[in-house]
């Protein structure tokens, strides 16, 4: 893999709250190179989008702490002042946000709005020539009759066009890296299977690095060549596409691996699950914070496992858990395959 375009390293991102702080990223390091698609998983509330948004500055506020580092060919992001953030975004960094219909103004026409993104960045287009570039941005991402539906309101999207509308969006200005949001949530199995396919075209016609924030491992499968996986605003497993499905070493991981249905099985009564809730990250248990909900827990876990490479054949892999290799893999099956057990 080539040299990464986009490095984080140990970003730190907390917010004072009523309730007192809230460490939403502790130490979330990566790099994303181009052409490589890069997914990040966890459940709601793990720092996912906060990472995401924090890469382009948009958790700037007075009650946010950001500490660590963000580079984007070697240029510094988390200190940048915003006017060297606004010609980052879009035009170096476009990103795909989680929800179309709100993303998206109601009141203006889906062309004028990336005809405004365009001329926003350079104000020597003209109107007109912004407007064929929009008619071909939304040709590129699979809108039919683009010529006319250019001058449609988001309401006459469907669910799909409206995300299709917003990747044409996000490349209207050629970044060199994609930040996709749960860019499939709320869409159903068919068009989340075209979204994603559109996806891993424009990553490797425009040798883009791509970041997919998920919760759903089967989205995943389908593109990722890396993944991380963040519970409690910590990565507490990172590694290739293969290793984290086909041998992974955490149990959080187990657990998002066990919730997947498989047609190749007899449907269950219900679907496995993770039991219990994520912590509230105002008061994150001490040592690992997956233990309350892992039936594995030992008395080790009460210290912080640190991030630590352990498989000999896995370079790039890591895990946060003090169990050994050889029990790892013993106690991640569950029925013939990989999954968490149930609590006694």
């Amino acid at each position: 893999m080539s040299e990464p375009l986009l490095s984080v390293e140990d970003l730190r991102v907390g917010f004072t709250t009523e309730g007192g702080r809230l460490q939403a990223v502790d130490g979330v390091s990566f790099g994303v190179a181009p052409g490589e698609v890069l997914a990040i998983v966890g459940e709601s509330g793990s720092g996912k989008s906060v990472t995401a948004q924090t890469i382009l500055g948009l958790t700037r506020s007075p009650n946010a702490t950001i500490e660590g580092s963000v580079r984007l060919r070697g240029t510094e992001l988390v200190d940048a002042g915003e006017a060297e953030l606004r010609q980052v975004r879009g035009a170096q960094i476009g990103m795909v946000f989680q929800d179309p219909m709100t993303s998206l103004n109601p009141v203006y026409r889906v062309g004028g709005q990336i005809v405004e993104a365009i001329r926003a960045h350079g104000s020597d287009t003209s109107k007109e020539a912004a407007r064929e570039r929009a008619i071909e941005l939304l040709d590129s991402v699979g809108i039919v009759d683009a010529e006319r539906r250019v001058d449609d309101y988001p309401h006459e999207f469907s669910g799909g066009m409206r995300q299709r509308a917003m990747i044409a969006m996000a490349l209207a200005l050629e970044p060199e890296v994609l930040i996709a949001d749960e860019p499939t949530t709320a869409l159903d199995v068919t068009i989340q299977a075209q979204i994603l396919r559109l996806l891993e075209g424009l990553n490797r016609e425009r040798n883009l690095a791509t970041i997919l924030i998920t919760h759903d491992l089967g989205v995943v499968a389908e593109v990722a060549d890396r993944v991380l996986v963040m519970y409690a605003g910590r990565v507490v497993e990172e590694g290739a596409l293969d290793e984290i499905f086909y041998d992974p070493q955490h149990p959080y991981t187990w657990g998002l691996l066990g919730s997947l249905s498989r047609i190749d099985r007899p449907r269950p009564h219900r679907l496995p699950q993770i039991s219990g809730a994520p912590p509230s990250l105002i008061s994150l248990p001490e040592g690992c914070a997956f233990r309350t909900r892992c039936p594995h827990e030992f008395a080790k876990c009460s210290q912080q496992p640190p991030l630590e490479a352990k498989l000999a054949d896995g370079a790039g892999h890591a895990d946060r858990c003090w169990l050994d290799l050889e029990r790892k893999r013993e106690k991640r099956q569950v029925g013939g395959r990989i999954g968490l057990e149930a609590p006694s």
